[in-house]
């Protein structure tokens, strides 16, 4: 396995210039990023999402491009659109955001659902169809979408189908109070995050992603991860449990978890720590659930007591 402790880690710091704290939430940005993954961030307004989605994208030299969630976002002004050159007397093809390597949505959820239904092929195969043509995206390929889930007036909720797409859902919190002091010395006389420079090309981060996949699954681990996957399928209060998308990018998440801690192989501790963050998004609570406040993070807590790790009898 090709060695990515030294791309971690500039990826890492230079993420960390701009984000005070939060290592936690910049690790787990890393890897849906190594597993070539898409991220959510959702939390409440001002405590960095759209900060953090920029530094990541930043860190790497690769294209990037901003779609603004708004009631009036069309699909043609996410995908791009055909039109009439009256110079070549021919119709054109002008590229739309999506025809870069990092995607930042912000605001998503302030789409309508015909806008945001643009990006399911897009995010899953990793190529759009206009007007009955379908073009390659480029790769890497990444969306980091921003949602607020405290102000519900005039918003959409995302559908179970994009919800799915999403590798893993990061929530960042506020800070402590040493974290926003230091904040504040930080950004008192400017803005790290204009001075951000890249430090990792498109061909390193595709190595590493591939990489990744090397890492070493033993057969007790990878079941384990399988049956805590199947286990919310039948979950008291889960109408609908993680579908066999959510099972692998647990896999994959494991992976990765290991190789940012400079392992070459998973431990059943990576499964549970990567679980929370890959597939609490992925549940449809039933009306029951619903009613009595129960959340997914529980059932999946839940499903973490009850299912047994394996243990290494060596």
């Amino acid at each position: 396995m090709k060695d990515i402790t030294p791309l971690i880690d500039r990826l890492r710091a230079n993420v960390r210039a701009v984000i005070v704290g939060k290592n936690d939430v910049i690790d787990l940005a890393l890897i849906a990023l190594l597993c070539d993954g898409h991220l959510l961030l959702e939390d409440a307004p001002g405590v960095g999402k759209t900060t953090l989605a920029k530094a990541l994208a930043r860190s790497l030299n690769c294209q990037f491009r901003r779609v603004q969630g708004a009631p009036d976002l069309l699909p043609s002004d996410v995908t791009g659109v055909s039109y009439y050159n009256q110079k070549t007397q021919a119709f054109e093809f002008r590229p739309g955001p999506v025809f870069a390597n990092v995607l930042l949505v912000d605001e998503i959820n302030r789409a309508t659902p015909r806008a945001q239904a643009a990006l399911l092929e897009a995010m899953q195969e990793r190529q759009t169809t206009v007007d009955g043509e379908t073009r390659p995206l480029p790769r890497p390929f990444l969306v980091i979408a921003t949602q607020n889930p405290i102000e519900l007036e005039g918003t959409f909720p995302l559908p179970e189908a994009q919800i799915d797409r999403f590798f893993a859902r990061v929530s960042i919190g506020y800070p402590s109070e040493g974290e926003e002091r230091e904040m504040l010395l930080r950004y008192e006389h400017d803005d790290p995050l204009a001075t951000l420079r890249p430090v990792a090309e498109p061909a390193e981060l595709i190595e590493a992603q591939t990489a990744i996949r090397q890492v070493r699954v033993e057969r007790s681990v990878g079941d384990y991860a399988l049956r805590l996957c199947r286990a919310t399928r039948g979950a008291a209060g889960a109408q609908y449990g993680v579908s066999p998308r959510g099972s692998l990018a647990l896999y994959r998440a494991a992976q990765a978890r290991a190789a940012l801690d400079g392992r070459d192989f998973v431990l059943p501790d990576d499964v549970k720590r990567m679980a929370p963050a890959v597939l609490t998004h992925r549940l449809v609570l039933d009306a029951q659930a619903r009613l009595r406040n129960r959340s997914a993070e529980e059932i999946i807590a839940d499903t973490l007591t009850k299912v047994a790790a394996p243990v290494d009898r060596a």
